[in-house]
């Protein structure tokens, strides 16, 4: 897409409300670029234009209420120079697989590359977030020895992940909507090429004005640390970490970078556990002491990611999207920091 430039270019953002997405559209923002938010309400579109109330010549907003229904972005994508799709359903109270995980990821990736390729004739490139989910071989387990990295995929086939349980459907789902994506490219030969991202666990502070109820999962994460519901230091389910800013940096980069197109990303910063999370947050001078009586005290110092836990390989990242990676004490400080910003409000 040569190298493109941010002087005024406009990138539609779908899920532009959650989590990582709005550290999307504050580093797009600061770098010059115009941006189009999709979401799914109103609500959500007002909390959006609130949380930068200084961009509101640069920002604007599209409601999108489903991303299933064919043509739902058609209006969305007009006049837009590239897209980031972040949008994906996530709930844990699932009734059934098919019609609420993998339904709506699967076919809200496919409608959206439907509508760039019929009306959004200048994007040259769309990047999807996808997640280490669609590369974990949840059969292995630890997988000592093994170093995951871009060619790792999550082989769930659509049956076994109709019936599975939530989790599982939950991590197919993020597979089999890259699949689709890759599928989609190859075989309809589009305008535009795919960059595809694969973030771990999630942590860093929160951008938005959020209210503290409509937390992320990352941050409740952490939130429980504090909150004394924890007897003792939880298993590690996941191994490695981004920090958000981090995330949202490569974001940026892969619009820009012309080498990333038709490329798939792993975007980690390392590797982490809960216990090192618990010490972490206990040692920190910034973590205020009454908050840190409720930290689980677990083991200090062991059940730390080792060579009994798969590792993880960055480097692609580094070397074509020039990605820099905060390390894990600044992401989980920062993010405990900002959570409880976050409670001091929501208790006034």
């Amino acid at each position: 897409m040569g190298n493109m430039t941010s002087s005024g270019k406009l990138i539609l953002v779908t899920g532009a409300n959650g989590f990582i997405a709005t550290h999307i559209v504050q580093s797009l923002l600061q770098s010059g670029y115009r941006v189009r938010g999709a979401v799914r309400s109103q609500t959500s579109a007002d909390a959006t234009l609130k949380t930068f109330p200084e961009s509101s010549q640069s920002l604007s907003v599209v409601i999108v209420p489903d991303m299933t229904v064919p043509g739902a972005f058609d209006e969305a994508v007009k006049g837009v120079d590239a897209v980031l799709h972040t949008a994906s359903p996530f709930k844990l109270d699932v009734k059934d697989n098919e019609t609420e995980l993998l339904v709506p990821a699967i076919k809200g990736t496919e409608v959206l590359l439907g509508s760039v390729a019929a009306h959004g004739a200048a994007v040259k490139r769309v990047v999807i977030t996808s997640s280490f989910a669609a590369m974990v071989n949840l059969t292995k387990g630890l997988w000592p020895g093994h170093t995951y990295n871009e060619s790792d995929w999550n082989e769930v086939t659509y049956e076994y992940a109709k019936t599975t349980d939530a989790g599982t459907a939950y991590v197919a789902s993020k597979a089999l909507a890259e699949k689709a994506a890759w599928d989609f490219v190859r075989e309809r030969k589009p305008q535009f090429d795919l960059t595809v991202l694969c973030p771990p666990m999630v942590f860093g502070p929160a951008v938005h004005s959020v209210s503290f109820s409509a937390m992320n999962i990352a941050a409740w994460d952490i939130n429980r640390f504090f909150s004394g519901e924890l007897e003792d230091v939880p298993d590690t389910g996941y191994w490695g970490f981004v920090d958000v800013r981090d995330l949202a940096k490569a974001h940026v980069r892969a619009l820009e970078v012309p080498e990333a197109g038709n490329e798939r990303f792993f975007i980690v910063g390392g590797r982490y556990s809960y216990q090192q999370t618990a010490d972490v947050l206990r040692a920190s001078p910034r973590i205020p002491e009454v908050l840190k009586k409720n930290i689980p005290l677990g083991k200090p110092g062991h059940n730390y990611p080792g060579p009994n836990i798969y590792d993880v390989n960055n480097s692609k990242s580094i070397r074509i999207l020039g990605v820099e990676y905060r390390s894990f004490e600044e992401s989980i400080v920062d993010s405990a920091v900002k959570m409880i910003e976050l409670r001091k409000e929501a208790s006034v």
